[in-house]
């Protein structure tokens, strides 16, 4: 194999990664939609940015001053860690304003990409 043929693989490979990625984004969006739709909030929310982490916040029962969290991440060394953290109890509020408990607090933490849709198109019913 000569190394036009190996970047042509590489190119391919990229390219099929790309597909998959915007297959996976466009498949949350939808999943985040139908979630805040079941939560009687709007679903074309999940598209603007900051506005969307807002209405995750009233899904999830917690104050708007809590959006601040998004800038958790500039301060250095511990940011990222206390975003960690907020996002745990957001996702657990989201997990019990859905009738779940830890355990699914953790699978939205771990695997968001599993977790979300099966909020979104499970039988799940907002009790906030």
């Amino acid at each position: 194999m000569n190394t036009e043929q190996l970047l042509g693989l590489f190119k391919g490979m990229g390219t099929g990664m790309l597909i998959v990625w915007i297959a996976i984004m466009v498949f949350m969006i939808v999943s985040w939609w139908i979630v805040f739709k079941k939560a009687g909030q709007p679903g074309w929310a999940i598209l603007i940015p900051i506005y969307n982490f807002l209405v995750i916040l009233r899904v999830a029962g917690k104050p708007w001053w809590w959006v601040f969290a998004i800038l958790l991440p500039i301060i250095p060394f511990v940011g990222p860690f206390l975003l960690l953290v907020a996002m745990i109890f957001i996702f657990h509020g989201i997990s019990k304003n859905f009738g779940q408990g830890a355990g699914f607090t953790v699978g939205l933490v771990l695997l968001s990409v599993v977790f979300v849709p099966i909020l979104a198109f499970g039988d799940y019913k907002w009790q906030g």
